[in-house]
């Protein structure tokens, strides 16, 4: 628990009281804190500027005025994290012996999965629907509340409401998943299917919002959403005091405004990272742009961080702590998944396993810098539909080229498959898939084309396999690339 905070005379939290000894213990921290350097990256820069001018004895008040004019503040994420403490679960950072080995850094991660609904958006969800009833009264539960959302926080929404006799209806486009659907109607949401996208979806709940009197919750930008969305950034700094970085996945900005606002308050010297998938990169184009912008969007694995637009309250807060944001690859994705899966035997979506991503080699973040240093990264949410697990999962096993696709040409006549799977036999190769085909081989008339899908053990094994191959004289298309023998 944080020790203790100390309200000002204007009732908003100190963050000078709070970064002053806020934190009294931990768990387990195997390194020092890393030293407050400067980043010379774009965000980084804008705060110095922005902070640059308060250059005088009265600066640590002007930063604070600064601070205290965002749409979100540490008291607000203060006043939420009291609020939903009994609502959810308060989940605990966790070491990651087998991911810290990987990643060359003490890897902790918190499992927001292992809410009821399965993300960290019952947060933002409990807290805006206590703010409107503190503010409007029990009568707020005759009018209720509405969305737009295809998954999380539609399922996180229709919960909570049901917890506290609100009601929520829900406009989920046709794309939702039909389990998700299900779901939110067992909490007793009033769903509505509308549109072929988010978009259309939340046109339709604008204009019901308009004629019915409910109250639109937007998952991602709404103060109250954000606010409880950094309660997190608190919980991370009372389990792992010296951690030297954050690194959060994002889709509409407002989980790392709220975790950022609160890292940065409690704990200035603490690296903030954003990471998005590079077919949906919001957030970077927004920073580029100076304010939120379309983005065009392609479908990604990372399917709960594709939001063509960054909220504009969550933007301004976000762009004022965040020290960077870069992006990952879909490979990155499904080999994140694919480790978690096996190393922790955690079942992680595409975007909430995106911060791994960055860090894994080869990723964005996979730096000198971070080496050895104390990472946290929020695993955000596990739903995950059965198909596209497998999907992922398959896709991680190709780029750990423990799944390998090859094309052999091979003679027509008895015998010649069987010397193949021989040869794959012999090299320990497993057969997952195989078919042969003549129509398309013009070659030769007597000689066939074999594809092979095979289950190996790594690069290495796939190497020595290629080797193989071409050293019997088979010429080859292996992951789509043209061999011959030598």
């Amino acid at each position: 628990m944080l020790a203790v905070f100390v309200a000002s005379s204007s009732g908003r939290l100190s963050a000078q009281a709070a970064r002053s000894g806020a934190v009294s213990r931990g768990r387990y921290c195997l390194s020092s804190v890393a030293k407050n350097d400067k980043a010379t990256n774009p965000l980084s820069r804008r705060r110095t500027q922005e902070e640059s001018k308060f250059n005088s004895p009265s600066a640590p008040d002007a930063v604070e005025k600064v601070r205290d004019e965002l749409p979100v503040t540490f008291a607000d994420i203060s006043r939420a994290n009291v609020a939903i403490r009994n609502g959810v679960v308060r989940t605990v950072c966790e070491k990651s012996v087998f991911l810290s080995e990987i990643v060359g850094a003490n890897i902790w991660l918190k499992p927001e999965f292992r809410q009821f609904t399965g993300s960290f958006k019952e947060r933002g969800a409990r807290n805006a629907i206590l703010s409107l009833l503190r503010t409007h009264g029990p009568d707020f539960k005759k009018r209720g509340v509405i969305a737009a959302s295809a998954g999380n926080h539609a399922l996180a929404l229709a919960y909570h409401g049901r917890e506290l006799g609100v009601p929520v209806t829900v406009v989920m486009p046709t794309i939702a998943p039909l389990a998700k659907v299900d779901k939110c109607r067992k909490f007793n949401a009033k769903i509505i299917i509308y549109g072929a996208h988010i978009g259309e979806a939340k046109e339709h709940a604008e204009s019901i919002m308009l004629t019915e009197g409910n109250v639109y919750i937007n998952g991602y930008d709404d103060p109250p959403i954000v606010a409880g969305a950094g309660t997190m950034g608190i919980e991370i700094i009372e389990d792992v005091p010296c951690v030297d970085a954050v690194v959060v996945p994002v889709g509409g900005a407002g989980l790392i405004a709220g975790v950022s606002c609160a890292i940065k308050t409690l704990k200035p010297e603490c690296k903030v990272y954003g990471v998005e998938p590079e077919f949906c990169a919001s957030f970077t184009a927004a920073l580029k742009a100076g304010k939120p912008v379309p983005t065009e969007t392609t479908p990604t694995l990372a399917d709960g961080l594709a939001v063509p637009i960054v909220g504009a309250h969550a933007f301004l807060v976000a762009r004022h702590y965040v020290d960077e944001c870069v992006t990952t690859t879909e490979k990155e994705i499904s080999l994140a998944v694919l480790r978690l899966l096996e190393n922790e035997k955690m079942v992680v979506e595409g975007g909430g396993a995106s911060g791994l991503a960055a860090l894994l080699p080869g990723g964005k973040l996979d730096r000198p810098e971070l080496k050895g240093k104390n990472i946290v990264v929020p695993l955000c949410g596990g739903n995950i539909d059965t198909t596209v697990l497998g999907r992922v999962l398959d896709r991680g096993l190709a780029a750990d080229e423990r799944l390998v696709n090859f094309v052999a040409t091979v003679s027509d006549r008895p015998g010649g498959i069987a010397r193949l799977t021989a040869l794959l036999a012999e090299q320990g190769a497993s057969i997952k898939d195989i078919y042969h085909e003549r129509a398309w081989l013009h070659s030769s008339v007597d000689q066939v084309q074999v594809k092979c899908v095979v289950e190996l053990q790594g690069r290495e094994h796939a190497a020595r396999l290629k080797k193989a191959l071409l050293d019997n004289k088979y010429p080859l298309m292996w992951n789509n690339e043209q061999f011959r023998s030598s």
